[in-house]
């Protein structure tokens, strides 16, 4: 099949645009006359946000319980009595974090047949078709790219399916840490989907390996991804040989995947390389990563070239690699090695390398503690990845000793949520129904919004993946079309009048005054308090006026839409994004 690079973006409905409306429009449409029974002097404008208001949430945030912590960042935010299982595993956070990291360590342990379930419902094409990967790549090819699928074979298919059930692992998986890693590792080693038609069609096998190793092997993780279908046509190695050698993949395996720029010298010569204690070079030169692509030369996939065959596997072309001898960070490669050999030895040495343990720390720790990462927590986590880089828990080990430290605990305020994080925890509190695949509502226009909020799925275009750093998230953009996409989930219903979050139906019946309901949706939402001022002004919001003891009708339409909105309010608060 011919390459088509263009993305297909869905197209929302007219019903569902008119009733996707901004928070701003919800908030100004939520204001109805009530009955001027308990009427009371407001303190003050009904406006979350002020011009000129400073509050305490303006300020470093106040440390929240470890259940909090650990489900924002071990988990895609709180679903109902998540918050209540955490405190129930121990006396103190320290024991309950210790339990709930075992616990989540141990995915295997975890029945998590409710999610699958969903999965099912679905009704995929390209899901789930083998539990091999070998298998499941072959079929995909076969399907999508040879053009016999038994239904649609157009390659937007697998590429729109493994997101929308990407979605569905983060919002119901009860395994929350694997599917944060599978995001983590996903964005380490970043291919951009609509690169090619072949990368839509194959994504879902990238997506397979990534989790059969997540909390595996790093050198394992490492040469499944080299050896993908989607990594080597996104960065070209496809069609490197001693004819044409392209540098693509080599320069990132060395930049991005394993030592990282941090590790980079430059120009310099290769025996001019400062060496460690134990006598490798400390860092990497331009050299190493030339010496590396005639390494990886012939490391290809079969596409119907030169009699391999047309079945989307991995293909090794003898005679397109490079045979002589080589030398890659200090390491003497042989001329005519077996078959794989060169690239292999490329590999371990990269996956053996101090500089990439404290690299891939670095990003860990950046993942889940900090922007800037307590350095001795890196130094740990970075000691642990090299020392036991050849053990098949080599991953579970660093992140285990991660989670365990006293400053995962302790630190808050540094990190915010990105647009999937903010779908996906705004999707976990409320409960939802909202099963993307399923003609349960217009899925189609929760992804046209949260596709503006500018973290589409596996759709980053540099190979460095999208950015896990609070000031790439502060922009204009980002915020407004999360703040829009959260409206639109508390104010869409479908064609059945079922609201993708059913707010007012998950109220208790004795949750009636404004006070009640605010206290009510922030605990559910937040896990903790507001900061006072803050709280004030969503109580505020619900009263419009009364008196916030006073019981509200939520029988009555407008009361329903000011709840709606009220928590729409909520998750427009600093309180929100924090992580």
């Amino acid at each position: 099949m011919p390459e088509n690079t263009g993305a297909r973006r869905p197209a929302p409905n007219r019903r569902s645009v008119l009733k996707g409306l901004s928070l701003t429009t919800a908030m100004a449409g939520a204001a109805p006359s009530l009955a001027t029974a308990g009427r009371y002097e407001s303190p003050g404008a009904l406006a979350m946000r002020r011009p000129g208001k400073t509050t305490g949430s303006a300020l470093a945030p106040t440390l929240p319980s470890g259940a909090v912590i650990a489900m924002n960042r071990m988990a895609f935010g709180p679903r109902p009595g998540d918050i209540e299982l955490f405190n129930s595993l121990g006396g103190n956070d320290q024991d309950r974090q210790a339990a709930f990291v075992a616990w989540q360590l141990d995915p295997e342990s975890i029945d998590d047949s409710a999610m699958e379930a969903r999965i099912a419902a679905a009704n995929f094409d390209s899901v789930g078709l083998s539990e091999d990967p070998d298998t499941y790549l072959a079929i995909l090819w076969d399907w999508y790219i040879n053009d016999n699928a038994p239904g649609d074979n157009s390659t937007a298919i697998p590429r729109d399916e493994l997101i929308r059930a990407t979605f569905i692992r983060s919002i119901y998986s009860k395994r929350q840490l694997v599917q944060v890693l599978a995001d983590f590792w996903h964005n380490h080693f970043n291919v951009y989907v609509d690169v090619s038609s072949w990368v839509r069609a194959t994504m879902p096998h990238l997506d397979m390996v990534i989790r059969n190793h997540l909390l595996g092997n790093f050198r394992a993780l490492l040469e499944v991804v080299s050896r993908s279908t989607a990594m080597l046509r996104y960065l070209d190695n496809y069609t490197s040989s001693n004819a044409g050698p392209n540098e693509n993949f080599s320069r990132e395996l060395f930049e991005l995947h394993t030592l990282g720029a941090e590790n980079y010298l430059g120009v310099m010569q290769q025996n001019e390389v400062p060496l460690d204690d134990d006598g490798l070079p400390i860092g990497y030169v331009d050299a190493d990563v030339f010496e590396s692509t005639r390494c990886f030369t012939g490391w290809s996939f079969s596409n119907n070239t030169s009699g391999d065959g047309d079945t989307g596997l991995f293909y090794y072309r003898p005679d397109w690699h490079d045979r002589f001898q080589k030398n890659v960070l200090g390491t003497f490669l042989p001329a005519d090695q077996p078959d794989l050999k060169d690239g292999q030895d490329v590999l371990d040495a990269l996956a053996s390398h101090p500089g990439t343990g404290r690299h891939i720390a670095r990003k860990l720790c950046q993942r889940f503690i900090s922007d800037e990462p307590p350095q001795s927590v890196v130094d740990t986590a970075a000691e642990i990845f090299t020392d036991q880089w050849q053990a098949p828990d080599q991953i579970k080990q660093v992140v285990e000793s991660i989670l365990l430290s006293d400053e995962f605990l302790t630190t808050w305020g540094d990190k915010i949520k990105r647009p999937y994080e903010i779908a996906a925890s705004a999707l976990r509190a409320g409960n939802t129904s909202f099963i993307p695949g399923v003609d349960s509502g217009d899925t189609n226009s929760f992804f046209y919004r949260y596709d503006g909020a500018g973290q589409r799925l596996f759709s980053w275009p540099a190979p460095n993946g999208y950015p896990d750093v609070r000031g790439a998230w502060k922009s204009m953009t980002p915020r407004v079309m999360s703040w829009r996409l959260c409206g639109w989930l508390i104010e869409f219903d479908d064609d059945l009048d079922h609201y993708y979050l059913n707010l007012v139906g998950q109220t208790p019946g004795h949750v009636r005054s404004a006070n009640a309901l605010a206290d009510f949706w922030i605990y559910r939402i937040l896990g903790r308090d507001m900061e006072p001022e803050d709280r004030a002004e969503v109580v505020q919001f619900m009263a419009q006026g009364i008196n916030p003891d006073f019981d509200l009708n939520l029988n009555d339409e407008e009361t329903r839409d000011r709840l709606r909105s009220m928590v729409g309010l909520i998750f427009m608060s600093p309180e929100f994004l924090w992580r």
